[in-house]
């Protein structure tokens, strides 16, 4: 049998062949992936296929564009959803939470105002790299990055873009008075902590110890340790964990509150839908274990904070005092989206045994806007114990 053996090829020719391949498979893949997306919505969702049509072909107003758009479709599908717990978040608010909920973030260290102008004021906290940098109290912030600041820019959104990683960069054009003459400025980003916890000595009686916590991140088990360390230097031996107003925050980080104050037992129990109990315990005694403790409680707290609150009373540690709690028993999920935003999807529940929510304080007292009043009745309870 005779073989022709192949022909060489040119060089040039075989790489134009391969780029026009390439190029045609990407081509096929883009509008593959746009029909099936637009036939999944013409097919399963006619409805809003027509609609979307209507308002491009009649509207007097154009139709929103990208990502506006999706972002309201997705709002509408949870408004019929209809669970008050899954939300979703856009990129600005989505990165400020995240931040809050880990306790620290990259940023440049100045607050924000708007003036009677809806222009924005910058007023840079001290030893910071933004007062370093050159920001003076009542420059006015043009931009950042390329975010051009305008009167109807949100604050989230201009903190979002101003915070960042540590160590890198961020350029800013701010103005300084009286002719504020844009100016271009590169400032460090430093960490910055975003403290869960304060505390102070009650001003009535300086034996009792007042921790507040606004929320329950990774950082509020340390936090609260060392709140406490720095009371007892002081003379405190009694103690206030004030939960009121602390809307939650992380069901892992509220656990381990609890267990910083309880011996033994079973802090919580949770549930995700087709799975088995899962139970959440103290494995050793909590280095607070034995700490004289009382806390206020009220129609803010909620989940996490909850958390804390009724398992600590579950197992006679504490007394609540105040009023009764939110009563959220609900666990979300998080789940990232590429473009920075965030899905918040209820995924289970949790209780704590024999103590349902909303918690019913022991001693009832009036959401009074007087916090001394409160602090006072819970130092009698502390005295009482």
């Amino acid at each position: 049998m005779n073989i022709t053996p192949p022909s060489k090829s040119n060089p040039t020719k075989q790489t134009l062949l391969m780029l026009a391949l390439v190029l045609a498979v990407v081509v096929l893949a883009f509008a593959a992936g746009y029909m099936s997306r637009g036939f999944f919505i013409t097919q399963d969702y006619p409805l809003l296929s027509q609609a979307v049509s209507i308002l491009q072909d009649h509207g007097l107003k154009p139709i929103p564009t990208e990502p506006a758009l999706e972002y309201g479709m997705i709002q509408g599908l949870l408004q019929a959803y209809n669970d008050p717990y899954t939300v979703f978040v856009q990129p600005p608010q989505n990165k400020l939470q995240t931040e809050q909920l880990q306790g620290s973030f990259g940023g440049i260290g100045m607050r924000m105002e708007k003036d009677s102008q809806g222009l924005i004021r910058l007023y840079p906290l001290p030893d910071s790299t933004s007062l370093k940098a050159g920001v003076l109290d009542g420059d006015r912030l043009f931009a950042v990055e390329a975010l051009q600041i305008t009167s109807d820019t949100g604050l989230d959104t201009i903190q979002a873009a101003l915070n960042g990683p540590v160590g890198e960069k961020v350029t800013v054009t701010i103005g300084h008075a009286p002719d504020f003459a844009p100016l271009k400025l590169s400032i460090d980003r430093a960490e910055t902590a975003l403290p869960s916890v304060t505390w102070n000595l009650v001003p009535e009686d300086s034996r009792v110890g007042s921790v507040h916590v606004s929320i329950i991140a990774s950082t509020t088990s340390s936090e609260i340790q060392k709140a406490i360390a720095n009371l007892q230097a002081r003379g405190a031996s009694y103690f206030i964990l004030d939960l009121r107003n602390n809307g939650g925050g992380l069901l892992d980080a509220g656990v381990d509150v609890a267990r910083l104050f309880l011996k033994q037992g079973i802090v919580i129990d949770q549930q995700y839908r087709g799975q088995p109990v899962q139970s959440f315990k103290v494995d050793k005694p909590g280095p607070l274990a034995d700490l004289p403790l009382v806390i206020l409680i009220n129609k803010g707290t909620a989940s996490a904070a909850e958390i804390i609150a009724g398992a600590l009373r579950a197992q006679d540690r504490v007394k609540l005092i105040g009023t009764p709690t939110y009563g959220k028993d609900t666990i979300q999920l998080v789940f990232d989206m590429p473009d920075g935003s965030s899905l918040h999807v209820t995924a289970a529940k949790w209780w704590v045994p024999g103590f349902p929510v909303p918690l019913q304080p022991d001693v009832s007292d009036a959401d009074d806007p007087n916090s001394d009043a409160i602090e006072l009745k819970a130092v009698q309870v502390l005295e009482g114990q």
